[in-house]
């Protein structure tokens, strides 16, 4: 491992099933798997934004700011603090950017690195189980060929995959929001396979098929918050102290922790719950919000091509935009069903699945970045009870209570956040005279990218 800060936290002593995240982001499949009775000892992240965003909601775990290349199952071990134990399961999702299909094996491609360091490191730490995540794509034509070498990639190191594979949409386990994702379940040969998760709801605005629990609409997740607008001190932050809230659905008040099990088998936060956070406001022109006003809800605005919901049916699904090294574009945010702006970063996370105790980095950009990036927890929280019923093992619910990181943490610019975790800044130096034209030339470039991306790969 050639970069993380020195392990100085004191990990939870832990007797419940132990599970690792590779390519962790802002953490929504590490929620998913602690609030289905796992303990996530150890995160590795590239993004040291991403990383510091982990470390404040998950301060019990190690957050190793690292590429996956650069880290082996003793530099897992040694940082989690987890010895000899065993691993019961390693969870995560290459990054999709960087697939290539040319040449007769397209996993020895050295652009698809990160999926043969996935293997390996499951391999290493001699896991029970492996989650693998990534876009439904990989299902797809051309792309088939890439993910049957993946299953055989794991089978040469003694893994089997529970076929055929599933794509599964968070819109069928309780998230109002379509979103599907390709999941991987394995075992080591010799445990059981675990089942796909059964769909939990029906999605809200499916209006044929009546069986099943109906799910929640986006009026349902976003109807109780605040207007963020109202509050001058959003131009300038990202938390408020509001006198009041809205009612409350049975969706909104699980995310505000207002129920017995809305904490599930995770670890109760102290938080503050009066307190709006991750909701600064974006100040659009009144040329906007006039055209926001007029778009109907489930349509597209014309001229910024933004999405609009319905508050009766879901959000579209929610994009992550590009990072700094692709011209730092922003997601494109969906305007809000009743009011005509573009959804906080906040109400972004309620789409999600994320609850209210969680948050992300206080500016817009980053935050929608680290959201679009996720795996709703809902949907995580499902799969990960698939693989604790493998397990054979009852999930219990923790007594400690965790307080959540230093504020501090969720503010550092890229630079600050890169000090913090005593690695390289991964943007690099950019001289004055040639930064304006290297700018552009990321803007050309993620153009590019997003092209090539609409073209070779669907789903994502």
């Amino acid at each position: 491992m050639n970069s993380s800060k020195a392990t100085t936290k004191q990990p939870i002593p832990t007797r419940r099933p132990i599970g690792i995240d590779l390519f962790a982001g802002a953490g929504g499949l590490s929620l998913g798997f602690e609030q289905a009775g796992f303990d996530v000892v150890a995160a590795v992240e590239l993004d040291p934004i991403h990383c510091a965003t982990h470390e404040y909601n998950f301060p019990k775990c190690e957050t190793i700011c690292a590429s996956v290349a650069d880290v082996d199952a003793a530099d897992i071990r040694r940082a989690a603090g987890i010895g000899r134990l065993p691993v019961d399961v390693v969870f995560g999702g290459a990054p999709c950017q960087g697939f290539s299909l040319i040449g007769h094996r397209v996993l020895d491609d050295p652009r698809n690195n990160l999926v043969r360091e996935f293997v390996r490191i499951v391999g290493e730490l001699k896991a029970s189980y492996f989650l693998f995540e990534n876009v439904k794509g990989l299902t797809v034509g051309k792309h088939r060929a890439f993910l049957e070498e993946l299953i055989e990639a794991f089978d040469a190191i003694g893994y089997q995959v529970r076929m055929p594979w599933r794509v599964l949409d968070a819109a069928q386990y309780g998230v109002p929001q379509h979103r599907e994702r390709l999941f991987l379940l394995g075992a080591r040969k010799g445990l059981p396979l675990p089942e796909y998760p059964v769909a939990l709801t029906r999605a809200a605005d499916d209006r044929w098929n009546k069986d099943g629990t109906k799910g929640p609409t986006c009026r349902d997740a976003i109807g109780d918050l605040p207007d963020a607008d109202r509050f001058d001190a959003l131009l300038d932050s990202d938390e408020v102290r509001p006198s009041k809230w809205r009612e409350p659905s049975a969706y909104s008040r699980e995310l505000r922790c207002l129920t017995n099990d809305a904490w599930h088998y995770g670890y109760v936060r102290e938080w503050n719950p009066a307190l709006l956070t991750s909701s600064a406001r974006t100040d659009h022109s009144g040329i906007s919000k006039r055209r926001f006003a007029e778009t109907l809800p489930g349509q597209v605005e014309p001229i910024s091509r933004f999405f609009k919901l319905d508050g009766e049916g879901l959000s579209n699904t929610l994009r992550a935009g590009t990072d700094a090294a692709r011209g730092a574009f922003t997601s494109p945010r969906p305007i809000h069903f009743g009011l005509p702006r573009c959804v906080t970063v906040r109400e972004m996370a309620r789409l999600h699945g994320f609850p209210d105790w969680f948050r992300f980095h206080a500016t817009k950009w980053h935050g929608a970045r680290q959201i679009g990036n996720s795996v709703p927890p809902p949907l995580a929280r499902a799969v990960a009870g698939a693989l604790m019923k493998a397990l054979g093992i009852e999930p219990t619910r923790p007594e400690a209570k965790i307080a959540l990181g230093n504020p501090a943490l969720i503010r550092m610019d890229m630079s600050r956040a890169s000090e913090h975790f005593g690695i390289e800044n991964p943007i690099g130096r950019r001289d004055r005279k040639s930064g304006a034209k290297k700018r552009k030339q990321h803007e050309i470039e993620a153009l590019r990218y997003v092209a090539r991306q609409e073209v070779s790969i669907v789903g994502d």
